[in-house]
Formats: structure tokens, C-alpha cells, sequence
């Protein structure tokens, strides 16, 4: 039996965490995160809202909430979003409602965010926040996969490149780092840690009522 299955046996819900991904653009992260929700029954995915314009493929609701600029302020002064950031010239936001309800669920909720938000999560959250920040293999590999996904026009690729020198110093900020060399590994990888961080002793809020059994029958 699994450390994961056997938890569930514990009365009561587990508490939900934040599961928040980080990387520099192009080295993974949301690979990796569609590959770990798949596999994951007790993980779903926090949407965010967000100013960038929707690129081919993406659908509003599964990818993204796309809004425009002025309704993106609103929430922000309704302190409706969790966090919130600029990045590349555009608007992210995680909303507050929805994460909170399904860690009161004992859901975990993943968050591919940039390491800004990742920041002010973490002052938001506190222990409930665990952080992965996903690095490439290379520089060069890096550009590569940028250009290979062919979704941003080349002057857009060496601004994100140009970016890495800054975003790479925030790797000390997060829990877990892992280079992700071969997507299946970097996926196994991050299934252990969600395994290991559902059965911390802060996560289980029943467990001191479930212990009192084993003493009560002596």
C-alpha cells in the first residue's frame, strides 16, 4: 500500500498544498506540468488570468483566462488574485477564490507561474506553498527549444533569452530544483515530491485524533 492510499485512511481531510513551478521560458515547466496533472487524481490546475494574447492552441479557460487590461485592474483592486505580475510586457493573476476552496477540499493546486508570483505566493501561502524551479540543460538548448515551438517571432526569442541571466538567480528562493534533461524523468521527479509533501505531519490535521486510538487501547 502506498504512503498516498494509506493516508487516505486517516478521517478527515488532508490539507491541500500549492504545488507552484517556475522556470525560465522555454526550459519545461508546462510539459511537465500537463504530463503531472495527468497522472495526478488529487491535482488540478490553477488557471490564470492573464493580458497576453491567446497563442494557437490555447483554449480561455483550460490554458488561461484571457481579459483585457482594464478588468485585469479591477480584480487586482478587488484583491480578487492571490498574486499578480508583469512579465514579457503582459499581466498574470492567480484568483484567490477558487485556489483556497480546493485546499479546503484537500485538493492540491499547481500553479505555473513565473518567479515573481512565485515570490508573493509564498508570502501569501507560507507552508502551504511547495516550489520546484525547473532549469535547462543548456543555454543553447534553451534557445532551441524556443525556437523550435515556433510561437514567438525571433526578436521575442532573444528577449526571453536575454531574460535567463535574471531569472536564473531565484533559484535559491524554491524548495526543489531539478534540471530537466528528459521530460519523463523531470515528470517522475516531481510525482515524489508531491508524494513526500502530501504526508507531512502539518498537511494531515486529523492524524493527532487518528493516533489517540492506538493509545486509548492500551
Amino acid at each position: 500500500m502506498s504512503l498516498v492510499s494509506l493516508n487516505k485512511l486517516i478521517p478527515g481531510r488532508r490539507r491541500g498544498l500549492m504545488l507552484v513551478m517556475s522556470s525560465p521560458s522555454g526550459a519545461g515547466k508546462t510539459s511537465i506540468s500537463r504530463a503531472v496533472l495527468e497522472r495526478e487524481d488529487e491535482l488540478e490546475l490553477s488557471v490564470s488570468v492573464t493580458t497576453r494574447p491567446r497563442r494557437p492552441g490555447e483554449v480561455e479557460g483550460r490554458d488561461y483566462h484571457f481579459v483585457g487590461r482594464e478588468t485585469f485592474d479591477a480584480m487586482v483592486a478587488a484583491d480578487a488574485l492571490l498574486e499578480h505580475a508583469t512579465v514579457y510586457g503582459h499581466a498574470y493573476g492567480t484568483p484567490r477564490q477558487a485556489v483556497f476552496d480546493a485546499m479546503a477540499a484537500g485538493k492540491d493546486v499547481l500553479f505555473d507561474i513565473d518567479w515573481q508570483g512565485a515570490q508573493q505566493m509564498r508570502e501569501a501561502a507560507g507552508v502551504d506553498m511547495v516550489g520546484v524551479f525547473i532549469l535547462p540543460p543548456s543555454t543553447e538548448e534553451l534557445a532551441r527549444r524556443l525556437r523550435s515551438r515556433a510561437q514567438d517571432s525571433e526578436e521575442v526569442v532573444r528577449y526571453r533569452l536575454a531574460q535567463i541571466a535574471n531569472d536564473v538567480t531565484h533559484w535559491p528562493e524554491y524548495d526543489y530544483v531539478l534540471i530537466n534533461n528528459d521530460l519523463e524523468e523531470s515528470v517522475r521527479t516531481v510525482r515524489a515530491i508531491l508524494t513526500a509533501e502530501r504526508v507531512r505531519r502539518k498537511r494531515q490535521p486529523a492524524l493527532t485524533e487518528f493516533v489517540q486510538q492506538f493509545r486509548a487501547a492500551r
